[in-house]
């Protein structure tokens, strides 16, 4: 199981969003209401854990070829 987060949809000018998590299989539709309140809502996406970098000098290749790539068993 998943946990997603989503936010209500502010209905009035001013009005704060609610976030809460839900856990879900990733089959699953996404949610469109609040489970208790049943306001309208939405997924949020979050961003990940990984750094992105462009640039810069390439991975070291694995001694012994054994790692994906030019040099490695994948070709």
């Amino acid at each position: 199981m998943t946990t997603y987060v989503y936010e209500t949809i502010p209905q009035t000018p001013g009005e704060k969003p609610v976030y809460f998590e839900v856990k879900q299989s990733m089959q699953d539709a996404p949610l469109a209401t609040h489970p208790d309140s049943g306001k309208p809502v939405r997924r949020v996406i979050l961003g990940g854990y990984g750094v992105l970098k462009s640039g810069g000098a390439p991975a070291p290749k694995p001694e012994g070829g054994c790692g994906c790539g030019p040099a490695g068993c994948c070709n």
